[in-house]
């Protein structure tokens, strides 16, 4: 049994998305599934919660990449020789690099060389010389425009790795018991929808009182709401939430929102983390998408999926992370009406808004 090093180094959602090529590194190139590899992913610290859910990762290890990580940490010989020395500790034969498209697998392959790695897969657009034994050119051996757990598993495949048979090669996470017990809870009063609003990058976040309005219609229409956010999503969590939706923001860690999501009927939310956990435990998106990445490339993968935003929007590719475009049309365009409609889409729902009397006015 060999012990590979799987790299991905940014955000929550970009490791969750590697979770079929991972699964294809520790099946190593058996179509009956039996186990060939121990997986060690590295992956920096907004990924490592999510890094300890994945099937098939034998250790995580987490490492502030200085070229990855925003506020990047300063390089000192400490922090690379401290990488080096764990690969070298850890028995590490092989490596898959990870990255999008506006990233270079390059800075770690040198480090994984110097680390004395022996084979080592990645994609880079730029001459690789020596530091990839496997090299993919993106744009030429794949196309760019294709989901990132696609691109992801391409390149596990390159290096030899293949999805054991029965793989659907969809998002998934280990099952596990809700330590806290909400999720448990909430199933126990009936069927649910989350609205999730918070977002790490202004440029993808649909308006505030957008999301508060959403939820109020929501209920007026006879549906159970659940808002979740992060320990410094309270504020906003609360907003939305307003008098009668129940507020989650802040009181719950990555599994237990795993399992309040897994027990949604359908979850709102943009282009973030949560998004992509959804899709991790099948659970259909209403997805506020900003164009900033290409919504091809980015858009939860593999469940269903209703897609608001101006995709033709000037902010198009721009990769902002703050709105380069006055008023913020891409989203704050998209009427919480709209969202409602989206969700009764997913739900199968044949009423229309239109009869309704409640109408959202901005």
């Amino acid at each position: 049994m060999s012990r590979v090093l799987v790299a991905r180094l940014d955000a929550m959602g970009d490791v969750l998305l590697s979770g079929p090529a991972l699964r294809a590194v520790a099946n190593g190139n058996r179509p009956d599934g039996s186990r060939a590899n121990d997986v060690v992913l590295l992956c920096g610290p907004e990924g490592s919660s999510a890094a300890e859910m994945l099937p098939g990762v034998t250790q995580v290890h987490t490492w502030a990449c200085p070229w990855i990580v925003n506020p990047a940490p300063s390089v000192t010989e400490d922090m690379t020789q401290g990488l080096i020395n764990f690969v070298r500790s850890s028995r590490i034969q092989e490596a898959v690099i990870l990255t999008s498209f506006h990233q270079s697998p390059l800075p770690l392959a040198m480090l994984l060389r110097l680390a004395g790695v022996e084979k080592i897969t990645g994609a880079s657009t730029d001459y690789a010389g020596s530091l990839l034994d496997v090299r993919l050119k993106p744009g030429e051996d794949f196309p760019e425009d294709q989901p990132e757990a696609v691109r992801a598993l391409t390149i596990a495949e390159a290096g030899g790795y293949v999805l054991p048979n029965g793989d659907d090669g969809k998002l998934r996470i280990t099952s596990a018991p809700d330590p806290e017990g909400v999720a448990e809870e909430l199933a126990d009063e009936g069927r649910y929808i989350v609205v999730h609003p918070g977002s790490a990058a202004s440029a993808r976040a649909w308006p505030a009182l957008h999301h508060a309005a959403t939820v109020e219609l929501l209920e007026a229409y006879g549906h159970r709401v659940v808002v979740t956010g992060g320990p410094g999503e309270t504020s906003l969590t609360a907003t939305v939430a307003g008098p009668s939706a129940r507020n989650l923001g802040g009181g719950t860690n990555l599994r237990t929102l795993a399992a309040v999501l897994a027990g949604a009927a359908v979850v709102v939310t943009g282009n973030t983390g949560p998004a992509h956990l959804a899709a991790a435990v099948g659970t259909p998106v209403v997805c506020l998408f900003a164009p900033v990445v290409p919504a091809i490339r980015w858009a939860p993968y593999g469940v269903p999926l209703e897609l608001l935003g101006d995709q033709e929007a000037p902010c198009k590719n721009s990769r902002a992370r703050v709105c380069p475009v006055p008023g913020h049309p891409c989203l704050s365009s998209v009427t919480p009406e709209q969202v409602v409609e989206a969700v009764e889409r997913l739900l199968g729902g044949v009423s229309s808004l239109s009869t309704r009397r409640k109408v959202w006015k901005p």
